[in-house]
């Protein structure tokens, strides 16, 4: 079952890209543009796992529209361009899981998207790609139903690529999630594990190498 998440955001472009990016990771989400009709559209519909919420919205601002979220025991996300101190103190003191400010890297976000439904207790932790179903709690992998047996650091690429499926992730993001921050080997390292998730999983044609960029796991 995939996570299905609130937004709230009054900026058009902004609710459109946050939206897609979550559609094409694999969460559902549904958009409100106004702070006071989210909250009275939760009386009816507020089966969500995680809520994203502007603070400066029409109708009601985000910090009021926290208090309906705790109604329903829905966590928050504040993602917003007020970048004063006293704003984010409040937010997170009020009980937000993070606090993004405006302008924000679309990975990033989504990073921190995770770490708060698993902080939560509500990250869905099965991932699939066609006959491929991997479980990130029990770093197990199966294919048609078969047991395949990955190494490790082969495991944690798939399960980084999977997590951003259809979304270019840098060679840069994988080495440093990867390997960690301070990797200093050889970058061929990751070259290799790419080629073995291919031969292993029949994902040739699946997993796309875009040359000096990065890795895209396209599921069309």
């Amino acid at each position: 079952m995939k996570n299905r998440i609130l937004l709230v955001e009054d900026d058009g472009s902004i609710a459109s890209a946050v939206k897609l990016n979550l559609q094409v990771a694999g969460y559902d989400c549904v958009v409100f543009d106004d702070g006071k009709k989210a909250a009275e559209a939760l009386t009816d519909d507020h089966a969500y796992d995680l809520a994203l919420l502007d603070i400066m919205l029409p109708g009601i601002d985000g910090f009021e529209l926290f208090s309906y979220m705790e109604r329903y025991n829905i966590p928050v996300i504040y993602m917003t361009a007020k970048t004063d101190s006293e704003s984010e103190i409040k937010g997170l003191r009020d009980g937000a899981e993070d606090y993004v400010v405006k302008p924000f890297d679309i990975l990033t976000l989504m990073v921190r998207i995770e770490k708060a439904l698993r902080r939560t207790g509500r990250l869905n932790t099965v991932y699939r790609i066609r006959d491929v179903a991997v479980n990130s709690e029990t770093r197990t992998v199966t294919k048609a139903g078969e047991v395949i047996y990955l190494q490790p650091l082969e495991f944690d690429v798939l399960l980084l690529l999977l997590k951003y499926k259809n979304m270019t992730v840098t060679r840069e993001q994988l080495m440093a999630e990867v390997w960690g921050y301070d990797y200093v080997g050889e970058t061929r390292v990751l070259d290799i594990k790419i080629f073995n998730l291919r031969k292993k999983l029949d994902l040739g044609d699946a997993i796309k190498t875009l040359p000096k960029l990065g890795y895209r796991l396209e599921d069309r």
